[in-house]
């Protein structure tokens, strides 16, 4: 299956088929000098199967985890680039998770003023949801995603048969990121994502939905001036949980607990139901006062507020303008 996404610069597909990552070469012109990389928690034959279908291919392998989306690792990947004599001409393809992708497409933006750039997500969160849309970017100063440019892939090539080697942690956390996309926008994905039997039977409909919610969106809104910003539901507050853990909890635990204070009860109560269905945490540790340094510096705060993502009925939104003080309140009722 292939999903063109048409972007603010230029279209790209997304490639959808389980098998279709050894025939990477025939979807990505890979006919050049390549930069892969890859993280040390990812299988290795997956970047070797990519560097199989380069001409001149170069692998970096950098740690897994959040930690390694720093200035440290761009200045390694821009290292990289420069010892392998990459040119305007040639290319980026990041095989890995949403820290991957965001770190090489940010690489990528900023290397000679850009050059191409593919993604090949290998979890569940970086396939519905990460891998596109063109978002890439770094944490700095303890804020999460606060250097970045908008960079949209050459091309996204998914492959579900990955994520037979994620652990169950690892799926959950990427459910979370398409419970988001339901709430907001597909209430009978929804009702799949509440009712499957089986999961890995269901998941490539899930994939294909949550990616037809974020297509249609970013094709309308490619730098998140207006309708974008539903896509960050749970978000707001899940980016201080995360920034606050420390590493303790993964994206996507952060933001199913961040839709929690941002829902009405009824909806609540159907969403901490899903969640626990699929291993997610439901109760916020983190004190308010905690979390309020990072709401402070959220990159969506304007001057006083932020837009808040808010949902009273699934598969419905509405934008809030929302100050801390408020949230915090939120936050407060949820104890």
């Amino acid at each position: 299956m292939i999903l063109p996404v048409q972007a603010d610069t230029q279209q790209y597909d997304i490639v959808l088929e389980a098998g279709v990552l050894p025939r990477a070469g025939e979807y990505f012109d890979l006919h050049r000098r390549v930069l892969v990389v890859t993280d040390d928690g990812v299988p290795a034959s997956y970047a070797a199967l990519v560097a199989a279908a380069c001409d001149v291919p170069t692998c970096l392998t950098l740690p897994q985890g959040e930690k390694t989306k720093c200035f440290a690792s761009l200045e390694r990947l821009l290292s990289a680039m420069l010892a392998a004599g990459l040119t305007r001409k040639d290319c980026v393809v990041a095989v890995g998770g949403g820290v991957v992708g965001d770190l090489s497409g940010f690489a990528a933006s900023c290397y000679m003023r850009g050059i191409d750039f593919y993604n090949i997500p290998t979890t569940l969160l970086a396939q519905v949801d990460s891998s596109v849309g063109g978002k890439t970017a770094i944490d700095f100063g303890g804020v999460k995603n606060s250097v970045g440019a908008f960079y949209p892939p050459r091309g996204v090539l998914i492959d579900p048969s990955t994520l037979q080697t994620l652990s169950p942690r690892q799926r959950s956390a990427g459910l979370a990121e398409a419970i988001k996309m339901a709430a907001t926008s597909d209430a009978a994905l929804f009702s799949v994502l509440e009712t499957c039997e089986d999961l890995t039977a269901a998941l490539p409909e899930i994939i294909h939905r949550a990616l037809c919610i974020k297509r249609d969106i970013v094709q309308q809104d490619p730098k998140e001036t207006g309708l974008r910003r539903v896509l960050n539901f749970g978000h707001t507050v899940g980016h201080a949980i995360e920034s606050e853990a420390g590493g303790r909890l993964l994206h996507g635990e952060c933001v199913a607990l961040g839709m929690l204070p941002m829902s009405a009860p009824a909806v609540r109560e159907r969403l901490r139901a899903v969640l626990a269905r699929y291993d997610l945490p439901t109760k916020i540790e983190a004190s308010p006062a905690a979390l309020l340094p990072y709401l402070l510096h959220d990159k969506k705060m304007g001057r006083d507020t932020v837009t808040a993502v808010c949902v009273d009925e699934i598969g419905s939104f509405r934008f809030a303008e929302r100050t801390p003080a408020e949230i915090l309140h939120d936050l407060e009722q949820l104890v």
